[in-house]
């Protein structure tokens, strides 16, 4: 069982040759995908992800009254989770990555570290 979690081994030199003779061409490999470019970071960058955890948030802050700890989940109108408590702790950690227009969404619900 253990053998079939393995990925396939390169065949031998002679394998080749018999499976060539059968008419078996070898596989055209999959080229790598294009690394993300600049455009890529720009302010809208993310921003889809970032106005969800802001919608978390503000949810949790409504219920609560501060800002989550790390193993907070909050579940959104639409059925889906957010990993708040953690996302909010990814934010801090990344305080120097975002926007100065998200880190003032940040500070202003309560994020002493973003101002």
């Amino acid at each position: 069982m253990a053998q079939e979690m393995l990925p396939p081994r390169p065949c031998a030199t002679e394998q080749q040759r018999r499976l060539g003779e059968l008419g078996v061409k070898k596989a055209v490999r999959a080229r790598k995908a294009a690394a993300k470019t600049a455009a890529a970071s720009g302010p809208r960058a993310g921003s889809e992800a970032f106005q969800r955890g802001v919608k978390a948030l503000v949810q949790y802050i409504e219920r609560e009254g501060g800002l989550p700890r790390r193993a907070v989940v909050e579940r959104l109108p639409d059925g889906s989770e957010h990993r708040t408590g953690i996302w909010i702790g990814n934010q801090k950690a990344r305080r120097d990555r975002p926007h100065a227009e998200q880190r003032a969404a940040l500070a202003d619900l309560g994020a002493e570290w973003a101002r």
